[in-house]
């Protein structure tokens, strides 16, 4: 079964959970199915969800003989332990023969080329491909699809697939993300429990009060987005290039896909027989009815604002497809001295030799941030490509005067976590003249990495790039990364695990407070739009600074020079007390994230570490006689086994 429209074929690609729901999806009006296997996908919160491997080849033979197409969801984050699992599943597939598998870890790309593998890869909406560049990088490492970042708008996606003649996936229907693919991190730093490994918790659900400037707004669920909903766009879709159509919902029953599927498929095929008299309303009223939230068409036509946000059903604090609570709102863990001496424990276990003294990096917000960590001798500077306001982002002239005081420290240039094809012209045309006076590039992303590799600028990569095994670094490094930064979801097994294992220099943030969520979707809006309706200050941050309310703490957010959102911990990020011991585990670069921080504050946290690396602290005191700036400190993912 194919679909065609002016020579070019549609594909309508709808989630299958269950055997069961497969053999009823199959004969439904779609064009494809895609569907996890027994382990390594992105839904496995619910049991006896995903498919066993008998399954999964009679369901391949169910689908062939039919004409239709069977993708293999292998999207999430792989752990070292995960890797020799991977090798004997992927070998299985590759014997299935699906059409293709989706796909997030790079080790996936990298344990097909070792292995000698012919199963194609797609490239997962957890790669968040959002540029040019990062779609040629696939397109080198043999992906054949590219699943693109749910914040794509229509246009955008039509230019990307027109100059790289790479099929692009779309989502079309179901529930979306409030922040950008792979940069939640919420979930494994209060639960242990990884977004990006299939077990989120859903903090996006949860109810919030946003203050600011004294105020609190009435928004009751700030990040709780609706469902995509394009079933009246299907010629704007069709207009765009767009080579797949994919339907969310591989944890939905069975009558709700073989409703969604049959009606898309039936729309389709009415537009193309007749698409001057196409209308677009036939099933829209079924639609509406059997909703899980209300609907929006997020990105697809442009920044969809406060329209997007759902109240519908919103607060039962239940997944729709089980009826279990997934959470409610929770506190991040407090540091305690116990947990502490049972990671030095831990840790410990796997010491090994260490030839070189650690050197510090800290990420800095302003000029003045960066003079105080130039002023005390730290051996890494970087300047932040998402520069939060109301700082300005750093001029060429700010680069130029740093280079001429830096005397030791290298200088690197930071990049945005996300890159259009703007901001390559910006960077190519900053970085192409005379050469600056930095001694390398921190990215966030594959395209920035392909693009500047044969700068002459040595690359870092950053948090973001999500490395959780060492055959992803392995690959980063025959990339051109000369040190990568640890994927900041790692659990303590998982980081020890790792960190014996890489080979290439590693780098830790240890101090400050990272971004936990990374979005698009603006909450400032809601300050700027609705009237409040208390006064309340901030507790820990000035008034000034947007914050996320719950009764089990606040949630800084700043928003950066692009307009985007960087939601923090309510807590700092604090691993002082474990320097020794992850020195013992071969890691070179200790980052302090220093965005938030005044210049005394930033002064004594930069000392702390100076003094624990050095080994002057006082050994008595576990904190090196810090402070905490916001609600006392945390350990974040690496508190849970």
């Amino acid at each position: 079964m194919a679909r065609y429209f002016n020579g070019k074929e549609i594909e309508l690609l709808v989630p299958v959970g269950t055997f069961d729901i497969f053999k009823e999806v199959i004969q439904s009006g779609c064009d494809a199915v895609y569907f996890g296997g027994p382990v390594l996908n992105m839904r496995m919160m619910r049991k006896g969800y995903n498919l066993s491997h008998e399954e999964i080849v009679e369901a391949l033979a169910i689908a062939h003989g039919l004409g239709k197409k069977v993708y293999v969801t292998v999207n999430n984050l792989f752990s070292e332990e995960d890797v020799e699992e991977a090798r004997e599943y992927l070998r299985f597939l590759d014997q299935a023969q699906p059409d293709a598998l989706i796909v997030q870890d790079m080790a996936v790309l990298e344990l097909i080329r070792e292995m000698g593998l012919t199963v194609p890869i797609h490239a997962s909406v957890m790669m968040n491909v959002h540029n040019l560049e990062m779609i040629y990088a696939l397109r080198d490492m043999g992906v054949s699809r590219v699943v693109t970042s749910r914040e794509m708008d229509l246009q955008t996606a039509k230019l990307l697939g027109q100059q790289s003649g790479m099929e692009l996936e779309y989502f079309i229907h179901g529930d979306m993300c409030s922040v950008h693919g792979a940069n939640c991190y919420f979930s494994s730093q209060v639960f242990g429990m990884s977004s990006n490994r299939g077990k989120c918790m859903k903090p996006c659900r949860w109810d919030y009060r946003i203050k600011k400037d004294g105020f609190i707004f009435p928004t009751e669920y700030p990040l709780a987005v609706k469902d995509m909903y394009m079933y009246e766009h299907l010629p704007e879709l069709i207009q765009s290039g767009i080579t797949s159509f994919k339907i969310e919902g591989r944890m939905r029953d069975k009558d709700f896909v073989v409703m969604l599927a049959n009606s898309y498929g039936e729309a389709l095929d009415r537009y193309i027989e007749d698409p001057i008299g196409f209308d677009r309303t036939v099933d829209s009223k079924l639609l509406y009815k059997n909703r899980k939230r209300d609907f929006s068409t997020a990105y697809a036509f442009g920044k969809p604002g406060l329209s997007n946000i759902n109240r519908r059903y919103e607060g039962t604090g239940k997944f729709y497809s089980t009826g279990k609570v997934f959470s409610t709102p929770t506190a991040e863990r407090e540091l305690t001295e116990e947990r502490v001496q049972q990671l030095r424990e831990r840790l410990s276990v796997e010491k090994r030799p260490q030839t070189t003294k650690p050197e510090l990096a800290v990420r800095v917000n302003n000029m003045n941030q960066a003079r105080v960590a130039l002023e005390l001798g730290v051996e890494n500077l970087y300047l932040s490509g998402d520069v939060f306001e109301p700082d300005r982002p750093f001029t060429k002239r700010d680069v130029v005067e740093l280079g001429t005081i830096k005397g030791s420290t290298k200088l690197f240039l930071g990049m945005p976590r996300m890159m259009t094809e703007l901001d390559f012209d910006q960077y190519d045309q900053l970085l192409g003249g005379e050469r600056l006076p930095i001694d390398g590039l921190l990215v966030t992303n594959l395209g920035a990495i392909r693009r500047y590799k044969a700068s002459g600028y040595p690359l870092i990569g950053d948090a973001n790039l999500n490395i959780y095994n060492s055959l992803s670094a392995g690959l980063y490094a025959g990339l051109g990364l000369e040190r990568l930064t640890v994927s900041p979801e790692m659990t303590l097994e998982h980081f020890a695990s790792f960190t014996s294992r890489s080979k290439l220099p590693l780098e830790v943030i240890v101090h400050g407070t990272p971004a936990l969520m990374y979005m698009d979707h603006d909450l400032f809006e809601n300050t700027e739009v609705l009237e409040p309706i208390g006064q309340e200050d901030n507790q820990y941050v000035g008034n000034e600074v947007l914050v996320l309310m719950t009764d089990k703490g606040e949630n800084p957010v700043y928003r950066d020079q692009h307009g985007r959102c960087h939601l923090l911990f309510a807590k700092e990020l604090c691993y002082l007390p474990m320097v020794d011991e992850m020195t013992g585990l071969g890691i070179s670069c200790y980052r302090i994230e220093a965005a938030t921080y005044h210049d005394e504050q930033l002064r004594e946290i930069i000392r702390a570490y100076q003094h624990q690396i050095n080994g002057t602290n006082d050994i008595r005191d576990m904190l090196g006689g810090m402070k905490p700036v916001y609600a006392g400190y945390t350990l974040g993912s690496l508190q849970f086994n």
